[in-house]
């Protein structure tokens, strides 16, 4: 019996050296591969790692202070879809009329006529009408997020925001049999004369604050772009959806009132939009579904208000109080800790099926994290972040020993490039994967 005592006291012993070592050699490490290697000695480095199941941390660095952290931002409006969206997006809200005429207040929903998504409800319902009545009462906010910049609005990456987004609020041009085409088709129409004196050598470039899109020479032939169209307003937009499908689109300035008369039709399953949001950092995605969280949590779109409805009640258990401004990250003005991202992925990890997390966030070699952790496939589920000077990750680890953690790993202000932090980051956690 004693010494089943002995070899019993023997286990604990080494158990709890076991878990006393496991933060000194993380802590160890990080020195060594993160916080003074030669990459990233003259950046900001914040760190913070925690065991999944108790929320225990293992190692923090700077994990209490703030930092940019370009698309991790997409995590919070992840869960903040998570709990508010339901399994289905409201495309929109409607009363039928009668006579073929229709109420619509549209939710915001980035997935109508969007060309990854070849299901359309909301467009077949729409179309099978004669007349529709197209309200933004529920519309409060702008665009362009705030701290967004300016000079990258003609990218791809950066559609403005809308009340009823259409083609994912891009215009996409196409040569085809020597003709420009283009979706939405009403601007192609404006360019087609040019074309013919410019010939195949050109380019096509849009003003900033101008729905106008103009040619301009190059040394190339044209070989298509896509690029955000400008939001000039509701009118705008119905006309384009009056354009598309051939009938008539009024736009009215009444409040569509929430009765039992008021009808949702429904597009896409959410974790299907979540998933490509994460997958590919899409951040006119992110925008739309914080506007639709605003709209179903507040009644009305509002980065900023539904924003600080989420911090001042649910979240405001939070560590560090985030300046939180858009749902993509594309603002400079966010300020997040480690410990915020390590907090809202374990909120997340509790209230949601594992198999749900891990089918959103992409694993090694997938996503955004193609060409790392090419042999760590379903040993780390994470969300990249990227802007000027700055790498952010953050996401769970599954270790060897079947341990699932949570970590956030934020650099600021880093001088080389982000290929170089990237890959230092990959060495550290793979690391802590195979040790543990």
């Amino acid at each position: 019996m004693r010494n089943n005592f002995a070899y019993i006291n023997a286990f604990l012993i080494l158990l709890i050296m076991a878990s006393c070592g496991m933060p000194t050699a993380i802590r160890r490490t990080a020195q060594r591969q993160l916080i003074t290697h030669p990459s990233l000695q003259p950046a900001h480095v914040g760190i913070s790692i925690a065991d999944a199941a108790t929320g225990k941390y293992l190692y923090n660095h700077q994990a209490d202070k703030y930092f940019i952290p370009a698309s991790n931002t997409k995590l919070f409006t992840c869960i903040a879809a998570l709990q508010t969206l339901g399994d289905s997006l409201v495309a929109f809200r409607w009363v039928d009329k009668g006579n073929g005429t229709i109420e619509v207040e549209a939710n915001g929903d980035p997935t109508f006529l969007h060309p990854d998504y070849k299901k359309q409800p909301a467009f077949d319902r729409l179309r099978q009408q004669q007349k529709i009545l197209l309200t933004d009462q529920n519309w409060k906010d702008n665009g362009m997020g705030a701290g967004w910049a300016w000079d990258d609005y003609s990218s791809d990456y950066m559609s403005e925001r809308s009340f009823m987004p259409l083609y994912g609020n891009l215009a996409s041009f196409q040569v085809k049999q020597g003709m420009l085409t283009s979706v939405p088709s009403r601007y192609a129409g404006q360019l087609q004369s040019s074309v013919n004196s410019f010939g195949p050598r050109f380019n096509i470039t849009r003003p900033a604050g101008i729905d106008s899109f103009y040619l301009v020479p190059s040394g190339r032939n044209f070989s298509g772009t896509s690029m955000p169209f400008h939001v000039s307003g509701a009118a705008q937009l119905a006309g384009i959806l009056a354009d598309t499908l051939h009938q008539k689109v009024e736009y009215v300035s009444f409040k569509l009132e929430r009765r039992p008369d008021v009808q949702m039709l429904y597009s896409q399953p959410t974790d299907s939009v979540l998933s490509v949001m994460m997958h590919r950092s899409d951040n006119f995605f992110a925008e739309q579904l914080l506007l639709m969280t605003g709209n179903e949590k507040i009644g009305f779109m509002n980065t900023r208000r539904i924003i600080d409805t989420l911090l001042n009640n649910e979240w405001k258990d939070i560590p560090q109080r985030p300046k939180w401004v858009d749902g993509s990250g594309l603002s400079r003005y966010n300020l997040f800790t480690p410990q915020d991202f390590v907090w809202v992925l374990r909120r997340m990890k509790d209230k949601y099926d594992w198999q749900r997390i891990t089918h959103i966030l992409p694993t090694g070699d997938e996503g955004t994290l193609k060409g790392l952790y090419k042999n760590y496939v379903g040993k780390i589920y994470a969300k990249t972040g990227t802007l000027s000077n700055h790498v952010a990750l953050s996401g769970y680890l599954v270790t060897a020993k079947g341990r699932t953690l949570i970590f956030s790993v934020l650099v600021n202000a880093h001088q080389t490039s982000a290929g170089e932090i990237r890959k230092q980051i990959e060495t550290f956690l793979t690391g802590i994967i195979d040790r543990y």
